[in-house]
Parts: structure tokens; C-alpha cells; sequence
């Protein structure tokens, strides 16, 4: 069946039922999550700012691990270095998936949410360079990142019956970013490199290739291969959440033919891991990370006042939605697109100010550009964390008012006159 030549390209299009059925299951997840999160932070917030402040501190610096291995780390870099590698393999696994058996595998679809991603790299970026030129340029990053749980947790309270086109829109953009998140940390924030290290992290990673090229799932097999990658790539100098994208994009996808039906491997390891991740490491992070002494209104208005801090929150709150307007504007001007039946611009407007939430990958990029209990890195955590709190309730604002306008027609579109579970719309 050929399309018709007449019809337009279309931007955030509907879809596949069955990517449907799937994001709306990645939501529910990452909903959790993005709960769990926000818990883990807000006792870290507390606790950082109670007469028990100095057992948090302890708490966080409190060395474990074996020295000869080079891995006594703090609980906090074991964190930021350890778990983190797993959100990380999770975001390769998704990002790989779509791009090989979802529907971004279509250039003309992964397009605007690639781009979109681009321009909410670039604009956060040059704005905080521009407030702190001849400064502290090195938090350039920071408010580059979009945190996935935490802005689905927010759009699955306020946007339940948003098209799922929007919604796949924002994951897809999310997962996106944090793969550039994940390249700019290993470019820019690798302070030394251990040459050797790396060369014999090929060797477990290879090995790992090997196995799950043939589909094995062992658990006891894949599980050391992994963890010595890692080791390995934190012992080279590369930050250790690398190894986690790379060992994801080392997993196929498909089937085999001899396999017959069910999913691939990346999708059942995914169905593993994403609940450790949002469920366990994501929320451990944001624990042992947010926890930052405010010092009161004196402390906030001295923190507001600080360039890196005012870089930050309108890269969050002003670069990020800007950026991911001006790219998707330019990719429909581009490519002569006209957004999809019932979409309008402010419902990609809503979602580009979600998406000035940057919290995870954000908090770590502040640890690596300025060092972990820096006074920048104290002003890093209060910007990050009023600029989500900003980007939050403007989008809230913005897509609570189209969630109401969304409801009635999303009542029609659910209708399955013919009951194969499978609602008419998906079958025009």
C-alpha cells in the first residue's frame, strides 16, 4: 500500500497501536518512579537543612569498596558513577529500540524529536555561556538536560488525555537528550584519560556482544561482563555512566528467525532493568544528591543573585523551550510538515517548557563541572532545583487548560465499534 503523494508530511504524528500500547506501559513505570524521585529529594532537601545535616554528610561521604580495584568510592559517587550506568543502559536500550523496531525507525518521524533534542542542547547551552562569559563557563551543561521521570511523573498528573503522540514526542525527545547528555559528559568532563583501562574494557564489552548476539539471557554470565566494562571504563578516566549506554547499544533488538514470536532482547532487558532503574537507582541518586543546605532566605537571594545559578534556571525555564520550538518551527518549515489532525503549536509549547525539567543528569553534570560539595556545586543544586520546580508549574499551567480541550475528543477516538482491542482510529 503506497501513502498518498498529496497528503502532507505530518509533525508528531499518531503512530502505531501497538507504540501506543507500549509508551503508555513506559509511562505508568516512569510515573513511579518520577514519585519516588521527587520523595528521594525532598528527604535529601530536608534532612540537608536539619539539625542532622552532619549525618547526611557523613552518610553521603562514607567510603566503601575495594582499594586495590581503585573503587573505595563514597556512597554519593557510587551513585552518581554506579547506578546512574544503569538509568543510562536503560535510555540506550529505549533509544536503540525505537530507532530499529519502533516508529522512529521512519527518518521522516525521528526527525523532529532528534532535532528537537538538538535545539534543547544548544540554546540552555549558549544562554548560560552568554550570563557567564569569562566566568564559570564550565556548567555550560547543566541545564541542557531533560530528567525523563521526573517529567513524565509530572505530564502523567496533569496530561491523562493528551494524544499519545505528545507524549511519545517527550519520551523520544528525553531519551534523546540524554544520549547527548551521555556524549557531552564523556567529551567534556573527562579530566584525564587512562589509556590502557580502556583498551582492556573491549575485552569484557566484547564478550558481552558475543552472548547477547546470540541471545543468551544468563544472567551470571552477563552480569560480571558488565560490571567489569564498567570498572574498567570508570578506571580509564571516562565517566563509569558511558559504559552503560555503550553495553546497551551492544543488544539486538530483533528476534532471531529461529526464535519465533515474543519480544527481542533489548525489549525483555528493559522490562528488567527499567524498574531497578526508576524504582531504585534514579531515586537513591536524588537522595544521596539534592540534599543542599539553603541557608535560609539570606542563602536563596545570594544563590539567585550568582550568575551560574541565574545561567542555569533560564536555560531550564527559557533556553530549553525555546530551543525545542525553534528546531521543530525549522524541521515543518523545512520539510513542508503540517502538525497532525487536532494538534496545535501550544501543545508542543507545553511540552517544550516540561521539558526545562533537569534534575538527574543535571545534578550530575553540576558534580562534574565544579566538584561534589563545591560552593558552585551548593548554587548548582538550588538553580537546578527552582528552575524544575518553574519549568513544572508553567507546563502544568500551559497543558492542564489542553488536557480539558483533549478529554472530549480523546473519548471519541477510544471507540471500538468492531471490539478487537484495537480503537477504530489506529485502523483509518
Amino acid at each position: 500500500m503506497t501513502s498518498n503523494p498529496q497528503s502532507p508530511p505530518r509533525v508528531l504524528g499518531r503512530g502505531s497501536w501497538t507504540e501506543a500500547r507500549r509508551i503508555a506501559d513506559v509511562l505508568r513505570k516512569e510515573t513511579i518512579g518520577g514519585a519516588l524521585l521527587l520523595t528521594g529529594a525532598v528527604v535529601a532537601l530536608i534532612w540537608a537543612n536539619s539539625p542532622w545535616a552532619h549525618r547526611y554528610e557523613a552518610m553521603t561521604g562514607l567510603v566503601v569498596g575495594p582499594h586495590a580495584l581503585h573503587l573505595d568510592l563514597s556512597l554519593a559517587t557510587w551513585a552518581a558513577d554506579g547506578l546512574l550506568a544503569v538509568f543510562f543502559f536503560v535510555a540506550g536500550l529505549e533509544l536503540k529500540r525505537e530507532f530499529v523496531a519502533g516508529d522512529l525507525r521512519d527518518p521522516r518521524r525521528a526527525a523532529v524529536p532528534v532535532a528537537a533534542a538538538v535545539g534543547g542542547v544548544l540554546v540552555p547551552a549558549l544562554l548560560y555561556v552568554m550570563l557567564n562569559a569569562g566566568g564559570a563557563v564550565q556548567g555550560w551543561a547543566v541545564p541542557t538536560a531533560t530528567d525523563i521521570a521526573f517529567a513524565l511523573a509530572v505530564l502523567a498528573v496533569i496530561g491523562r488525555h493528551l494524544p499519545s503522540a505528545l507524549r511519545t514526542f517527550l519520551l523520544t525527545l528525553a531519551v534523546v537528550d540524554d544520549l547527548l547528555a551521555i556524549v557531552i559528559i564523556a567529551v567534556f568532563y573527562t579530566t584525564h584519560l587512562s589509556v590502557l583501562p580502556l583498551l582492556a574494557a573491549a575485552v569484557p564489552l566484547g564478550l558481552f556482544m558475543l552472548l547477547v548476539q546470540r541471545r543468551v539471557r544468563s544472567w551470571w554470565l552477563l552480569l560480571p561482563l558488565a560490571f567489569a566494562t564498567w570498572a574498567l571504563v570508570h578506571a580509564s578516566g571516562v565517566h563509569a555512566t558511558v559504559a552503560g549506554v555503550v553495553l546497551a547499544f551492544a543488544v539486538p533488538v530483533l528476534r532471531s528467525r529461529s526464535a519465533g514470536p515474543g519480544p527481542g532482547l533489548a525489549e525483555h532487558f528493559e522490562h528488567r532493568f527499567r524498574p531497578i532503574s526508576a524504582g531504585f537507582a534514579v531515586p537513591v541518586f536524588a537522595l544521596m544528591s539534592a540534599g543542599v543546605a539553603v541557608g535560609g532566605l539570606a542563602g536563596l537571594a545570594q544563590a539567585f543573585s550568582d550568575p551560574i545559578a541565574v545561567g542555569i534556571m533560564l536555560g531550564l525555564v527559557v533556553g530549553k523551550p525555546l530551543g525545542i520550538l525553534l528546531a521543530t518551527w525549522l524541521v515543518a518549515r523545512i520539510t513542508r510538515a503540517e502538525l497532525d489532525t487536532g494538534l496545535a503549536w501550544i501543545d508542543v509549547a507545553g511540552l517544550a517548557v516540561l521539558s526545562g525539567i533537569g534534575f538527574t543528569v543535571s545534578l550530575l553534570i553540576g558534580e562534574l563541572a565544579f566538584g561534589i560539595g563545591s560552593d558552585a556545586d551548593g548554587r548548582v543544586k538550588i538553580a537546578v532545583l527552582a528552575g524544575s520546580l518553574i519549568a513544572a508549574a508553567l507546563a502544568t499551567i500551559i497543558l492542564r487548560m489542553r488536557d480539558r480541550a483533549y478529554r472530549q475528543i480523546l473519548e471519541t477516538e477510544q471507540v471500538d465499534r468492531d471490539h478487537d482491542n484495537v480503537p477504530d482510529v489506529y485502523q483509518r
